[in-house]
């Protein structure tokens, strides 16, 4: 908060808007919000609480609370002519990231870097680019910054909380740096990643260009073609597809996505299968266009259009 204002001001740009979420997981929240609101107005800020008034989760709870905030925050830009929201991530949360998805099996995607500025994480606010400015900064840097001011910050209980799979990792960051893994070797890995994905990008959209075709919506696949390429590159390729058949922003679970590509390669698709809201299928005749190995994308129908149009 204090770091973008004094950026906007030397910059001559308009004073940042605070927006503080209050999740309603704890008691405390609504005290500590308003604490928030206070320090930002002193600061001169305009400032905005944005309240989560639907059912707390009961499981899950780091990613629905990650949900709700990134769902309040979009729509209060959009709705107030905001083009970016800045958040405070740090090299801690970018090596954080990193040892979590290599843990659930993530490919080069998942293990490549959070990106400076870069999309907004729902899909429904194409508009909003989510900016990153404090990634080469780690936790300790603004905190002792945080002092240097005479600030006083709040913390959270959860960030402590051992049920977590963020926290359980916090927790290990003295042992793994024992064996030298830093969070700065840890958060240079992600860069890494980073460089490999894009060079990747570069290449699979060349792949995609010969063995794709969209058309309202629906996706035609060249299965030869697709599956013919360096497996790296038809796997993006394929998740590419499948991300913007269903508008999602996220890319399909790796595991998910090989299983799905090695049933097109060895032709044992059957019927069809389902992945990431879609429904992958041998094309009909009139749409093969890429004759037997065509492929046929669409989005996966809701429960409830199914049922709605059987009635």
């Amino acid at each position: 908060m204090y770091l973008l204002r004094d950026w906007a001001k030397q910059a001559g740009l308009p004073l940042p808007v605070v927006l503080c979420v209050d999740h309603a997981l704890r008691p405390e929240s609504a005290a500590e919000a308003r604490q928030v609101l206070r320090w930002a107005r002193a600061a001169g800020l305009r400032a905005q609480l944005l309240l989560h008034s639907g059912k707390v989760p009961e499981t899950s709870i780091e990613a629905a609370a990650r949900d709700v905030r990134y769902r309040l925050m979009g729509t209060w830009a959009v709705q107030n002519g905001v083009k970016a929201i800045y958040v405070g991530h740090t090299r801690d949360d970018q090596a954080e990231t990193f040892l979590l998805r290599l843990g659930r099996g993530s490919g080069v995607d998942g293990l490549s870097a959070m990106r400076a500025v870069a999309p907004y994480p729902l899909a429904e606010f194409r508009e909003l680019a989510l900016v990153r400015p404090l990634l080469a900064l780690e936790r300790k840097a603004l905190r002792d910054h945080l002092r240097a001011r005479k600030q006083v910050w709040l913390d959270d209980p959860m960030n402590e909380d051992p049920r977590f799979a963020r926290v359980k990792i916090r927790n290990a960051w003295p042992a793994l740096e024992a064996i030298g893994l830093s969070k700065a070797r840890v958060a240079d890995a992600a860069a890494h990643m980073a460089r490999a994905r894009a060079a990747l990008d570069t290449v699979s959209q060349a792949v995609l260009a010969r063995a794709c075709r969209f058309e309202g919506g629906v996706a035609l696949l060249d299965t030869v073609a697709l599956t013919g390429a360096p497996r790296e590159v038809g796997l993006r390729a394929l998740a590419t597809v499948l991300m913007t058949v269903s508008e999602s922003p996220y890319r399909p679970r790796f595991e998910r996505l090989e299983r799905l590509f090695d049933q097109l390669a060895g032709g044992s698709l059957g019927g069809g299968r389902t992945l990431h809201c879609c429904r992958i299928a041998p094309a009909p005749v009139a749409k093969a266009v890429f004759g037997p190995g065509s492929v046929l994308v669409r989005r996966e129908e809701t429960r409830s259009k199914v049922k709605k149009n059987k009635g």
